[in-house]
Parts: C-alpha cells; structure tokens; sequence
C-alpha cells in the first residue's frame, strides 16, 4: 500500500523496534484493523473511483480513526462517518479529531508502534 495514498498525517517514520515487541502487544487489535483497511484501500476502493464528497476520503478517515482512537472507538468513528456520507451531503473537509493523550508513532505504512524510549 503505498503511503502516498494516506493524508499526510497518517503517516510517521517510526519503526518497531526489537525492544519494543512486548510494549506493542496491545496495539495488536488496532493493527490487524489497519492490516484490513489497508487492504482494502489497496484492492476494492481503486474499483469506485474518486466518488467521496468529503476530504479526506471515508477508508482515510477510518485509518486516521483506528490510528487516533484504536480498534473499537475507531471503527464507530468510521460508521458513523459512513452514514454521513450520501448522496444528499454538503461534503467537505471532515478531519478526525486527533486523541489528546495519543503517545505512539507511526510508521511510514501508518501501522501504530510504541514511541522510541531514548
């Protein structure tokens, strides 16, 4: 997937690090969630075009939501900026709010890794 289709703000040059594979455990669920999205924005989404109303598209709001906000509060972020999206919507810019106490990096493919203890 190439990064290049991801707001800029979904993308980091963090790297996981040996030492950190035990810290990165819990961001297990919230990766497979990425895993998917990527995989999907990879194959299915190029099928439908450029046909989103609003900025940044609703697969890039999803993954800057599971990023932000995990796996679960992310994905009912994402819904509920599904059934925003309609024919009928004004459209737009609609950003994710980025969580206040979000204390991880992200790696140039946007997956989510432990910050670098220096």
């Amino acid at each position: 997937m190439s990064s290049a289709t991801l707001p800029s703000s979904a993308t980091g040059e963090g790297r996981l690090e040996a030492s950190a594979l035990l810290r990165s455990v819990p961001l297990l669920p919230r990766n497979t969630v990425l895993a998917l999205l990527h995989g999907y924005r990879a194959t299915i989404s190029h099928t439908y075009g450029d046909v989103c109303k609003y900025y940044p598209s609703c697969s890039a709001y999803a993954v800057t939501a599971v990023q932000q906000h995990g796996a679960l509060k992310g994905a009912a972020l994402a819904a509920a900026r599904l059934a925003r999206c309609h024919p009928w919507a004004q459209g737009g810019i609609d950003d994710v709010r980025p969580h206040r106490d979000f204390h991880f990096d992200l790696t140039r493919h946007g997956f989510v890794v432990p910050l670098r203890k220096d």
